[in-house]
């Protein structure tokens, strides 16, 4: 269920974030409007100034979650600003309209806060925000690279050639795949994809020696306590721990499992129940990492593979990888919560 913001103030302050810019209104209690333009991103001591007469005051700043509102909450935090972050996928008052501009935008998400229907959104705390974001951008190098191993079994099909299979995906078998090509341009082609893997192969290999490390130094206790799961290893315990972050921000296994995409949301209306919404509002790299983790667990435990084949009977295969995703959803909550290690005997129940 979306949290929303219920606090009163005594002033609201709007942002309509930009890459170069953010447009600012300010309002009242009332509903006065006191401040309304625009600001240039390098001009901070400029807007500083201008909110300084509401900042003495009972003030909270929002903003709606856009690609850049890393900086701002940072900001704020740097000048002890109260900062809310609005979830996109629900704040759906600042996109109707006839009309939508900076300026319409920025007084909406400020009467959004004063009237408490404004969604927040989790502000990652900054420590580990970057990190989470490196761990993320080693899952899409891993994809290209998947693309690229991919395309040269294409090439080799193309020229009906025997394609080389996953072997190439080690360096040790990559020597010599280019010869198979008589043209040129084809050849080329080839050595291209191969260049590539030997530098994904490198970047990968250096963000994980990193990632690890840091883990180890923000929290090796829930890092090595994930391990423990069978069939978790360094990049699922990495990624479920960093996409996590504090299992105290969920007040309940439920929000938890809704946050990491595991339930289905609901829709009924006047006691009918229709099609359910929202598959998209989640974390989907959370979702990944239980899906993953649910078919490495199934095969390493021996009460997970007894427990999805008593599904598989009554429903399907897929139907029970989800019920297992949730169930280690579930488990992994309560691990991090009480601090302890995993236990199979869950399983078995």
């Amino acid at each position: 269920m979306m949290r929303f913001y219920q606090q009163q103030h005594e002033f609201y302050c709007g942002v309509d974030l930009h890459s170069n810019c953010l447009y600012v209104c300010v309002v009242d209690a009332a509903g006065n409007k006191l401040l309304h333009r625009n600001f240039k991103n390098n001009r901070l001591d400029l807007l500083l100034a201008k909110l300084q007469p509401y900042l003495q005051a009972d003030f909270v700043l929002a903003c709606e979650s856009t690609f850049n509102w890393y900086w701002l909450a940072d900001w704020c935090a740097d000048n002890d600003l109260p900062f809310l972050l609005g979830h996109a996928l629900y704040m759906k008052a600042i996109h109707g309209g006839k009309t939508k501009n900076d300026a319409i935008d920025s007084e909406k998400i400020a009467r959004l806060v004063r009237g408490g229907n404004f969604p927040v959104a989790h502000v990652y705390p900054q420590a580990r925000r970057a990190t989470r974001d490196l761990m993320r951008r080693r899952t899409y190098l891993v994809r290209r690279r998947a693309e690229t191993l991919a395309h040269i079994q294409m090439l080799h099909l193309q020229q009906n050639l025997p394609k080389p299979g996953t072997r190439v995906k080690y360096k040790s078998n990559r020597a010599g795949v280019g010869d198979n090509f008589a043209d040129p341009s084809a050849k080329l082609n080839v050595n291209i994809d191969l260049a590539l893997l030997r530098s994904y192969d490198e970047q990968i290999h250096q963000m994980e020696l990193h990632l690890e490390q840091t883990a180890k130094v923000d929290d090796a206790n829930q890092y090595f306590r994930l391990q423990t799961i069978p069939g978790v290893g360094l990049v699922l315990a990495l990624t479920i721990l960093y996409e996590i972050g504090s299992i105290d921000r969920f007040p309940s296994v439920g929000d938890f499992l809704s946050y990491a995409r595991l339930v289905r949301g609901s829709h009924t209306s006047n006691g009918k129940r229709y099609a359910a919404t929202g598959s998209k509002i989640g974390n989907p790299h959370l979702k990944w990492a239980f899906g993953e983790a649910a078919v490495l667990l199934k095969r390493e435990l021996p009460a997970a593979a007894a427990l999805a084949e008593r599904i598989e009977k009554r429903q399907n295969k897929m139907r029970a990888l989800t019920m297992l995703s949730v169930k280690l959803g579930r488990a992994v909550y309560y691990m991090m919560k009480r601090q302890e290690v995993f236990d199979p005997s869950i399983f078995k129940k």
